[in-house]
C-alpha cells in the first residue's frame, strides 16, 4: 500500500522510516513525523494495522507520502527487503527503530529460545536495518548538510539500570545503546548520528504485564516519547545526542 502526496513536492520532503508503526509508541513518532511533513515509510508485521495507522496519518497530514511494508524482524530477509524499500519516496533522513519484543524471568533457567528471539528482533534487526540504510542516511546528510540525517532507537531504562526478571531483555536495550554510541563514532563527523532513547514504563500494550503494580497514569506517555523524538529531529547535526533516560515521577534512578 502507498499513499504518495504530489511527486514533486514529495521529493523535496523529507523521510522517516519507522518500525513498530501500528501502535504504541511508533505509532505515536510516526504522527509526529508525520505533522512534521515527513513521507513516511511504515512497518509492522501486521499488514491491516499499518494501513489502519496510514490511513490515519493520511488524514491529518497534508500531502505526504506513505508506503507500508509489513516486516517481521525476527526475519533477517524481511529485515533487508525493509530496508531496500526504504528510499522509495526520496530520501530518508530518519531512521526510527521502534521494534521490539519482550519476556520475563529470572537468569536461572530462563528458556534460550526467548533469549535467541530477543536478541534477534532488539539487537541483530537494528544492526542490519543501520547496515542496510546507512547509504541512504549519508546521501540525505550530504543532500541536506544543515540537518545531517538521524537514527533512533527505542531502548530501556533496563538497559541502563537492571530490574529483576529482565535480564535478557535488558541485555539487549544495553547494547542497543551501545550500538548508537558506535555509530556516532564511525559516522557522525559525516552527518548521521543516533540516539537511544531509554524510557521506562510507557503506556503500551507491552506494558500491560506490570499494570498489577504500576497504574497507567503513573506511566510514561506514548506522546512523550514522540515529542522527544520530534525534537531531534530539528537538531543540526553539530548536535550529537548519544542517549536520553527519560523516568517515571518518584522511580528512582533505573526509571522503570
Amino acid at each position: 500500500m502507498s499513499m504518495p502526496g504530489d511527486a514533486g513536492a514529495r521529493q523535496q520532503r523529507p523521510g522517516a522510516l519507522v518500525t513498530g508503526a501500528s501502535r504504541g509508541i511508533g505509532r505515536a513518532i510516526a504522527g509526529r513525523l508525520a505533522a512534521l511533513g515527513y513521507n513516511l515509510t511504515l512497518s509492522g508485521r501486521r499488514r491491516d494495522a499499518l494501513e489502519e495507522t496510514a490511513r490515519a496519518l493520511a488524514g491529518s497530514a497534508d500531502g505526504i507520502g506513505i508506503q507500508v511494508v509489513p516486516a517481521d524482524m525476527a526475519s533477517e530477509d524481511d529485515v533487508r527487503e525493509l530496508a531496500r524499500q526504504a528510499g522509495h519516496l526520496g530520501s530518508l533522513d530518519f531512521l526510527v527503530l521502534c521494534a521490539g519484543v519482550g519476556s520475563s524471568g529470572p537468569v536461572a533457567g530462563y528458556p534460550m529460545h526467548r533469549f535467541d528471539r530477543q536478541v534477534t528482533v532488539n539487537l541483530r534487526a537494528p544492526f542490519v536495518l543501520i547496515q542496510e540504510c546507512l547509504p541512504l542516511l549519508r546521501q540525505a546528510a550530504a543532500w541536506h548538510p544543515d540537518r545531517g540525517a538521524r537514527i533512533v532507537a527505542i531502548a530501556s531504562s533496563t538497559g541502563v539500570v537492571s530490574e529483576p526478571g529482565l535480564a535478557a531483555y535488558a541485555a539487549t536495550k544495553a547494547a542497543l545503546i551501545s550500538l548508537c554510541a558506535s555509530v556516532n563514532a564511525e559516522e557522525s563527523a559525516s552527518g548521521v548520528s543516533a540516539t537511544a532513547i531509554s524510557p521506562g514504563y510507557v503506556d503500551t500494550d507491552m506494558s500491560a504485564w506490570v499494570r498489577d503494580r504500576v497504574a497507567r497514569e503513573e506511566m510514561i506517555k506514548p506522546a512523550d516519547i514522540a515529542t522527544l523524538v520530534a525534537a531531534i529531529s530539528t537538531l543540526s547535526p553539530q548536535a550529537v545526542v548519544p542517549h536520553v533516560l527519560v523516568t517515571r515521577p518518584g522511580a528512582g534512578p533505573a526509571g522503570a
